[in-house]
């Protein structure tokens, strides 16, 4: 019997030779083809990767099989970021985008994403009809297509991108300032992308993890804080301001701060908003996730901007961008985009707008939030990942079908469904649960609005789940 492939989030993911195999890959570019091929308009898809293990036959073979079902393949020959691809889709105006890339997840897995017209990732009505065509396969095997007899046409995606994103920044202000920067670019798909902008820009920069490892070092690609230990080495070597650094395929960021501390994502989506609109003067609304930080809500009611709550999946931030109704959008997985630009996460530009940031301003990320938190009041988010037993999960289902009044004795005055549970107690603090769709795993969010309440809050949150 075939595996079925279900594009969730961001697409599909499986680990190489159990269900992500040559067989699998062709069965799920078949359906694609069959989507583009039925719309109106360009018959025309880019094909691109990060540095994973085999993605350059990957590639190779999905063009074949494009151009076999009438569709014209762009092959992107290097390595790139998911936000340059999606840059190239609206650039070159075609059908779409396969890359092949599973983004932050261990070096053992790939996956597809597939991103429509406008460069945002497909959503859940494009993405059933693309499933539905695997589906109609069936079990039979999709062969191999035949060599072309010419090259197909390649794109190199990154001096546009680059371009934008020099539009985007101003990159004389983070030269004026003298500022260092360290980037990590996690051996991932942003090698030369951040450095070389910035170096361009002649701002002084270092790199670490700088060179292909289809490994990633043994280790998922995740720009966490237990992972950035070597960018901290050095720019404690070189005095640097700021460290910036992507995951493998550059959709999502990480920041530290010039004294080694790990910036959350939550906070730099907060620090971000509040310096658009200072700086840019944009005032046309904001864009979070359920499960991000409140912080946002307390600054688009302080500048008087219209905030958006979305449920997670960055296809419902891109919709936004697309329409121009925000400043920015987040979410604190470690994703944003900006006004202006592509309606998909960007690990590149966020990097390289802290550098402005923090340029501009003339102070440390940590000065910076410390004044955010004197204008708005203070926000603590946690987030933690809390495997079930099967029976613990079938009684969790049915728990979070109702309203709970109380968490940890504390009152809930608010409830939200947008995605998953969220509890809004007496003082502002809030939980959120969401049951992963792919593992016997809740997701349990939390933000208190005091420091010293953060973790009793998070472990009141978790024996919830067990109660």
């Amino acid at each position: 019997m075939a595996t079925e492939i279900k594009f969730g989030t961001s697409g599909w993911r499986a680990i190489v030779a159990d269900e992500f195999t040559f067989g699998n890959v062709r069965r799920a570019v078949t359906g694609i083809a069959k989507y583009v091929a039925a719309q109106p308009g360009e018959h025309s898809v880019l094909v691109g990767r990060d540095p994973r293990f085999l993605g350059e036959l990957f590639v190779a073979k999905t063009a074949n099989l494009l151009a076999s079902h009438g569709v014209r393949p762009l092959v992107i020959p290097e390595a790139a970021p998911t936000p340059a691809i999606s840059y190239a889709v609206r650039q070159h105006k075609t059908g779409g985008a396969i890359n092949f890339t599973a983004s932050h997840n261990p070096p053992e897995y790939n996956g597809i994403k597939f991103s429509t017209p406008d460069g945002a990732p497909a959503l859940p009505e494009v993405t059933k009809q693309i499933e539905a065509n695997i589906q109609a396969l069936g079990d039979a095997p999709v062969a191999d297509a035949a060599e072309p007899k010419e090259k197909f046409e390649e794109v190199d995606v990154k001096p546009s991108y680059l371009k934008r994103l020099a539009d985007l920044v101003d990159l004389k202000a983070v030269q004026k300032s003298g500022i260092k920067v360290v980037f990590d670019p996690f051996w991932g798909a942003a090698r030369g992308y951040s450095c070389h902008i910035l170096r361009e820009h002649g701002v002084e920069v270092a790199t670490v993890h700088d060179y292909r490892d289809v490994l990633f070092g043994g280790h998922a690609p995740e720009p966490d804080d237990h992972l950035l230990g070597k960018c901290k080495e050095k720019m404690k070597e070189t005095g640097a301001a700021l460290g910036i650094a992507t995951d493998g395929d550059a959709d999502r960021f990480g920041i530290v701060d010039g004294d080694g501390t790990f910036i959350q994502p939550n906070y730099v989506i907060a620090l971000l908003f509040d310096y658009l609109v200072e700086t840019r003067g944009w005032r046309n609304g904001v864009a979070k996730s359920v499960a991000t930080t409140n912080l946002v809500n307390a600054l688009a009611e302080f500048h008087k901007i219209e905030l958006h709550e979305t449920p997670v999946g960055f296809k419902y931030i891109g919709e936004l961008i697309n329409k121009d109704a925000i400043v920015i959008g987040g979410e604190e997985s470690a994703g944003l985009t900006i006004r202006g630009h592509v309606p998909e996460k960007d690990g590149v530009i966020a990097g390289l707008l802290m550098a402005e940031m923090v340029a501009v301003r003339g102070k440390s990320i940590g000065e910076q939030l410390k004044a955010l938190f004197a204008k708005v009041g203070e926000f603590y988010p946690m987030r933690e990942n809390f495997r079930l037993t099967p029976e613990v999960k079938a009684s969790f289902v049915e728990k979070i079908k109702h309203d709970p009044t109380e968490i940890g004795g504390r009152k809930v005055t608010g409830v939200v469904r947008t995605d998953g549970l969220k509890l809004v107690l007496d003082d502002g603090s809030w939980v959120c649960y969401r049951l992963s769709g792919t593992e016997p795993v809740v997701r349990v969010y939390s933000e208190s609005r005091k420091q010293s309440e953060s973790q009793p809050l998070s472990d009141a949150a978790k024996a919830w789940v067990m109660a």
